[in-house]
């Protein structure tokens, strides 16, 4: 065994808790419940595999950001389309007849462009025939075919929104106004009022038209009642013969009730022909002319308050066909869309219906011709467009669009006829299936990572909420009414396909435990990066839009789901527990273990109410086994990178080898998977960390011997003090200390009774302390070895080191050898390789001392000359050793020993009693006290001395008890050369003596007042049969007895006041200038040590 093994830690013999690492390594290795395999290899796969456990956990610290989680703008992934979902597909002559009513609405056309619309006549029949596809000549033939037909009868929509400022002819200052209106012709031909004729052009024959119907030549408005500023917003429609000519006239009366307004407007009805208009015109304007005062017998007692003609020419002309116009824009719009949507164009699925000029064109004239409503354009734009988007992919913001199109307008106009009704009600139950049909795969359609998907989800989400804005308004039927229920019945749908699959691609029901724990760790952990993704994209928008905790939803069904796989795979491999078993069922909890956390992590979310809880009980036995398999691999992957570790820093940064760096990444492995590991219980989690700390102790100290080992064997290693090897050795061992240390903290665990916060548990403080201690030694024990012969050029004789011209080599030596050490050790360990050669200098300079006794004052001269330049060299102007460390220590004691060697030998006597004085108990109660009173007297010029008791003497004989006396004697001897010491009664069989004696000494006050001058108390036990026993000893400085530091006054109280002393012992410091005088010749120093050690021969030695 080398040195390493036989070096025992006194703090791990006082830790029964935590044996010593050393002994069990000599010992029999610990019991385990399976052999390890039988080529072990170098652990390295094993750790590779449990690096690949550590990365999962790397992206589960904490709540996914959506930043982190959203990494592809790629386009998202197609959506399905059936082209079945759209319109009927239309039979051969119903296209015809399509192609044929647009052509007829661009030929007929009327009114005047806008801006943005195409006028071109030839432009628009062009675009007709490229999106029916239709070649030149039967394009010719259709319009033939339209010019032949009926040419339409044209009629002007008329809104009488308001007036302002009108006249008031009635008393209360105010009037009843009402508008009549009527068409002024052109021609002179009668204009009779007739039923309109059906257009050939018709899908349905003989249906009725779908906006309301001519009205007679002349119309009125109702009454609005005391007011000068009206307000009708009503709607009129003229038959209009000639658009060039005809003019639109308007009136506005003053109602007077003694006429009714209902037989105004039949008489008004009544006027037939031109003649007859122009006749009732004329009226009018008698009327005006008598400011409205027409008689009794006349016709119209209403006052005329104004009028107004509007050239029709100015109006955009109206088709009133009379067909179905809600199904033929329909259609026709479908038709564009399709010719429009071009799939193989790049980015299709993100086309927001952005219509050509012609096709914007063609459409906004066939809606006005069949008189649709703003909110019927807005509907069949959503119905063509949701229907469109399932046959092939729209962008959902234009969709989105639509329908906030449709709402605007939805607040404005009246409902919908029943039929129109019906048609929307059902493009919302389609698109809302369709809908529902993508959630259930949004993993597929709206992938997490894929910023682009998330944006369509959000969209798409949006759509459907939309659609719930409108279903208070429908007041014939309805479509979807709990759309929320149903999206979280696709959800849950979605989630379970979702498992399902994954559970039979990965861990199939039919295969063996063994073979399906591998795929269950995949699912596992495929199903944690979801949850991932549900918490860090889906639930803010399921949340935000729908009301619909997604999240929520989603983690306890899959939880659940893999909690019931997880507890029947345990139960079916628990007999059959392999270390491969073993391994998988780790990796396995695991991740369940991250699962439990990501849950617990959630504010106000508890985990004590998942399917999780508790399972940790059956995985119990495989994570033992597995931290048996750690054990081993571990020692295996040291003892394979000490092989191969050539002992040379691995590059020019760092100053350790390469075993370090694997055996330091290996406990950091080992922190991070407890930490992942996180076991729930606290009995288990205690025996299981503190295996495992022991484990990794064990690791640690087997790791330092075969560093020992391998640097022992180099040749050279053994002659050479100060070699880059050992300084690698040395390195390697220090970042070994603290990469331990740091895994032995991160493995605590949450004890059963909680203790301090910060505080380690008792077991594992005891390892990490015994650890640290015994790694300490092992680099106290290399540094040793470092500084034995670099400190050798310090142990001449007077001649050599101490001269000067010796002290230059010295410095030359020491700093080539710190210089190779500065540049091949670590901070810390320079440090400590300076603190030791440092202090064996000091040790060899004292040794250099001892040997040369009464030498000359020149010589010792030598000597602190060569301790300060030492200290200047180890200090380095703040870059070595600090001074405080220099300073201490063996330092003190070797700078007294050089002062007192120059000193004369009553100097260091005076120091003697001076170093006496200085003396402090330690342990004040060890020794007892005794208790004094003293006094000088200047009128006799004597000192009095008063001893009173003592108290807690140490028991010295084998009674227990002890027979003191007390010695007293003034000090220095050269200052008292008169003066004997005296002694109290000896009192028997006692610890607690009292005294009360009085002592007189005949002394001038000057010599009490010198340096050095004291009264020395010593108690000693009586012996009959031998020897007196020291049991300690007291000084008094004399300089602050009453009447010397001060004159006394008249008996004074104060300086009587009882003084107490501590006894004690000799400690190192008093006996340096006992040894210094012991060294000289001269007759004092002889006769005072002859003196004192008579005392010292009945004292014990110090403990």
């Amino acid at each position: 065994m080398t040195t390493l093994l036989e070096i025992k830690s006194s703090v791990l013999r006082q830790v029964q808790a935590c044996p010593t690492f050393r002994r069990r390594a000599e010992g029999e290795p610990a019991a385990t419940s399976a052999d390890p395999p039988e080529k072990p290899g170098d652990g390295v796969e094993f750790f590779a595999h449990m690096r690949l456990i550590l990365k999962k956990g790397e992206g589960r610290q904490g709540l996914p950001c959506p930043e982190v989680l959203l990494r592809s703008g790629s386009p998202a992934p197609a959506e399905p389309v059936d082209p079945s979902r759209g319109l009927r597909a239309l039979t051969q002559e119903e296209v015809e007849m399509l192609y044929e009513e647009a052509l007829y609405t661009v030929l007929y056309r009327a009114g005047t462009m806008g801006p943005d619309q195409v006028d071109d006549q030839e432009t628009l029949l062009g675009y007709l025939q490229q999106v029916f596809g239709t070649s030149p000549e039967e394009h010719a033939e259709a319009i033939e075919r339209v010019k032949k037909a009926k040419a339409p009868t044209y009629a002007l929509k008329v809104s009488v929104m308001r007036a302002k400022n009108l006249l008031a002819k009635d008393p209360n200052g105010f009037s009843d106004p009402y508008c009549m209106l009527g068409i002024l012709p052109a021609s002179g031909a009668p204009r009779e009022p007739g039923p309109r004729t059906e257009q050939r052009f018709s899908f349905r024959k003989g249906s009725k038209r779908g906006g309301p119907l001519p009205a007679k030549c002349i119309q009125v408005t109702e009454v609005k009642s005391s007011t000068l500023n009206p307000v009708w917003k009503e709607n009129f429609v003229f038959e209009i013969e000639d658009v060039s000519t005809d003019q639109l006239h308007l009136d506005i009366w003053d109602h007077d009730d003694d006429v009714s307004l209902v037989e105004a407007c039949r008489k008004l009805n009544e006027v037939i022909g031109l003649k007859g208009m122009s006749r009732y015109f004329k009226q009018i304007v008698k009327s005006a002319r008598a400011n409205g005062t027409a008689g009794p017998t006349e016709d119209h007692t209403d006052d005329f308050l104004g009028c107004l003609n509007i050239p029709v020419r100015r109006d955009t002309g109206m088709s009133q066909r009379g067909r179905a116009g809600f199904l033929s824009y329909m259609l026709l719009l479908s038709r564009l869309l399709q010719f429009e949507h071009r799939s193989e164009e790049p980015k299709a699925s993100c086309w927001r219906g952005e219509l050509s000029g012609p096709a914007a064109t063609i459409l906004c004239l066939h809606g006005a011709q069949n008189n649709l409503s703003a909110l019927q354009l807005a509907v069949l734009h959503w119905q063509v467009s949701s229907r469109h988007h399932q046959t092939r992919t729209l962008d959902y913001g234009y969709l989105l669009g639509l329908l906030e199109d449709m709402q605007a307008h939805w607040e404005e106009a009246s409902s919908l006829p029943q039929g129109q009704e019906e048609s929307l009600a059902d493009s919302f139950n389609a698109f809302s299936e369709f809908g529902l049909r993508l959630l259930r795969q949004l993993r597929d359609f709206f992938p997490a990572t894929n910023s682009t998907a998330v944006y369509r989800l959000e969209l798409l989400l949006k759509c459907l909420s939309k659609m719930q804005i409108f279903q208070p308004s429908f007041e014939v039927c309805s479509f979807r009414t709990e759309l929320n229920a149903d999206i979280s019945a696709a959800l849950k749908r979605g989630n379970r396909e979702w498992y399902d699959r994954l559970l039979n691609t990965k861990s199939p029901r039919e295969q063996s435990g063994p073979q399906r724990l591998a795929g269950l760790v995949e699912l596992a952990d495929a199903v944690y990066e979801d949850l991932q993704s549900c918490y860090g994209i889906y639930a803010s928008l399921f949340h935000s839009i729908t009301d619909i905790d997604f999240f929520t939803l989603t983690f306890r069904q899959l939880e659940r789901l893999v909690a019931e796989e997880a507890w029947v795979l345990t139960e079916e491999l628990s007999p059959k527990m392999t270390l491969e078993v073993a391994s998988g069922l780790f990796e396995l909890y695991v991740t369940l273990a991250d699962i439990q956390r990501f849950w617990s992590s959630i504010p106000g979310r508890d985990s004590r109410s998942l399917a999780l809880a508790g399972i940790h009980g059956p995985f119990l036995p495989a994570v033992k086994l597995w931290l048996q398999v750690l054990r081993d691999q571990v020692r295996w992957r040291l003892q394979g990178a000490v092989d191969v570790d050539t002992l040379e820093p691995m590059d020019a940064s760092s100053k350790h080898s390469s075993s370090a760096a694997s055996a330091s990444l290996c406990f950091s492995h080992i922190q991070e998977l407890w930490a992942r590991l996180a076991w729930p219980d606290p009995a288990q989690a205690e025996a299981l960390g503190t295996q495992l700390s022991q484990d990794l102790c064990a690791a640690t100290l087997f790791y330092t011997e075969l560093l020992r080992k391998k640097v022992d064997a180099q040749p050279g290693a053994a002659g050479e003090a100060v070699s880059e090897p050992l300084c690698v050795v040395l390195n390697n061992v220090e970042l070994l200390r603290k990469a331990a240390g740091q895994t032995l903290r991160g493995l605590a665990w949450p004890e059963v009774t909680s203790g301090p916060e910060g505080v380690l548990p008792r077991p594992l403080l005891g390892c990490a302390q015994a650890l640290d201690e015994d790694l300490q030694q092992e680099v106290h024990t290399v540094t040793a070895h470092l500084t034995s012969k670099v400190g050798g050029r310090a142990g001449g004789g007077p001649g050599s080191t101490c001269s000067t011209s010796a002290v230059a080599p010295l410095m030359k030596y020491l700093d080539e050898k710190l210089a190779l050490l500065n540049t091949s050790l670590v901070k810390e360990n320079l440090s400590r390789v300076l603190e030791a050669l440092w202090e064996l200098l000091l040790q060899a300079i004292l040794r250099a001392l001892g040997a040369n006794l009464d030498v000359s004052a020149d010589f010792y001269g030598r000597f602190h000359f060569t301790l300060e330049a030492l200290v200047s060299f180890f200090h380095a102007e703040g870059q070595g050793l600090p001074l405080e460390s220099l300073k201490d220590g063996s330092y003190k004691r070797l700078e007294e020993e050089l002062r007192l060697h120059q000193c004369s030998t009553r100097e260091c006597i005076e120091q003697y009693y001076l170093d006496k004085l200085k003396q402090r108990s330690l342990e004040q109660k060890r020794f007892g006290r005794l208790s004094v009173r003293c006094h000088y007297e200047a009128a006799e010029q004597r000192l009095v001395v008063e001893v009173l008791h003592a108290a807690d003497l140490p028991p010295l004989d084998a009674n227990g008890l002890s027979d003191p006396f007390v010695i007293v004697e003034l000090g220095p001897p050269h200052l008292f050369p008169l003066v004997r010491s005296q002694r109290t009664q000896v009192k028997n069989r006692t610890l607690h003596p009292v005294y009360d004696e009085l002592f007189y000494f005949s002394v001038p006050a000057e010599a009490c007042r010198r340096r050095g001058a004291c009264v020395l108390f010593t108690v000693m036990d009586h012996d009959w049969l031998s020897t007196n026993d020291f049991a300690g000893e007291a000084a008094l400085g004399l300089g602050s007895v009453g009447g010397i530091a001060r004159p006394q006054v008249g008996g004074s109280a104060r300086a009587r006041q009882p003084v107490t002393l501590h006894l004690r012992r000799p400690r190192a410091q008093v006996k340096s200038a006992l040894r210094m005088l012991e060294g000289r010749t001269n007759k004092e120093a002889q006769e005072f040590v002859k003196r004192l050690k008579e005392l010292e021969k009945c004292m014990e030695a110090d403990p």
